[in-house]
């Protein structure tokens, strides 16, 4: 790895670490408050911060070995393996928000059945808001440091932090019901525990169907092929781009094609432009970019 991609790395752990460090802290505070306080909200509230730091340990080993350069056995490199990453934690999210609703919707019929809960006491309430506090501050720092770095990962998990600090809101709305109106309501605190999943099943889906995709070689957007197309067009004697196949490796893409230059036009100057081309590619879409370049004679044209 060259420093660039060394100091890539290094900043993706750091940033990973620091919302390691507050996950801990409030898995802690959470399980605490949500036991002591008698809240099946605040309980399942600390379980999502549980999948977050899951998901922390994930990003931190995954984007370890997604750094590595191409090797024998991975001649396209390993970004694949932040896209993997990526897909984990939105199957972990899906997986921790079923639980949540299962949970909830049990605790909902047995209120409905003629059962008591008990009202969630006043600790829960405020590790509902310790939550909301920290886990939105640590979102805003994430997701920055995500953009910069240019890491699927990275942003994954930052929305991940945004959706405990939204599961945080249902939570204490729902021990404020709880506690502020009584017996006949504190069927409010796994009311919001069902809410607090529906929060968690957005995210998951919306993580997990972009990293199918990936993984499934999926075409990058149309547009971004029409891009493509006007970027190897416009370099002098070069014409008729074809056979245009796209895809996304990991932060990076992989992008094969074909264009038709002069049939007298000498190999040093062929070599010129096709290097022209490569060089505005890369610079839109990554140096780690894999460009391959097939140049036919304008005589000899095949189409898609």
């Amino acid at each position: 790895m060259n420093e660039l991609e060394i100091n890539r790395e290094k900043k993706i752990c750091e940033v990973t670490y620091i919302g390691g460090i507050v996950n801990i802290l409030l898995i802690i505070f959470k399980f605490t408050a949500g036991f002591l306080g008698r809240s099946s909200a605040m309980m399942a509230d600390a379980v999502h911060s549980f999948s977050d730091f899951v998901t922390d340990v994930i990003v931190i080993a995954f984007v370890k070995i997604s750094g590595k350069p191409k090797d024998v056995n991975h001649d396209y490199g390993h970004g694949k393996f932040e896209t993997l990453a990526t897909l984990l934690i939105g199957t972990i999210l899906l997986f921790v928000g079923i639980g949540i609703s299962y949970n909830g919707i049990c605790a909902i019929i047995s209120v409905i059945n003629g059962a008591v809960l008990p009202s969630p006491g006043i600790i829960a309430l405020i590790g509902a808001f310790a939550s909301i506090i920290s886990k939105e501050i640590l979102f805003r720092y994430t997701v920055v440091q995500g953009k910069k770095l240019n890491s699927d990962a990275v942003i994954a998990n930052a929305w991940h932090h945004r959706s405990d600090a939204f599961s945080s809101i249902a939570t204490a709305i729902g021990i404020t019901g709880a506690i502020l109106l009584g017996d006949m309501w504190t069927v409010l605190d796994p009311l919001a525990g069902v809410l607090v999943s529906f929060f968690i099943l957005k995210t998951a889906f919306g993580l997990i169907k972009p990293s199918l995709d990936e993984l499934l070689e999926k075409s990058l957007p149309q547009s971004t092929e029409e891009d493509i197309e006007r970027s190897a067009n416009g370099v002098d004697g070069v014409s008729n781009l074809h056979n245009l196949r796209t895809r996304k490796i990991g932060n990076y893409c992989a992008i094969e094609f074909s264009v038709c230059m002069d049939g007298n036009v000498i190999l040093k100057d062929a070599h010129v432009a096709i290097t022209q081309i490569e060089n505005k590619l890369r610079q839109k879409y990554g140096s780690k970019s894999h460009i391959m370049i097939h140049i036919e004679p304008l005589n000899n044209i095949s189409t898609k």
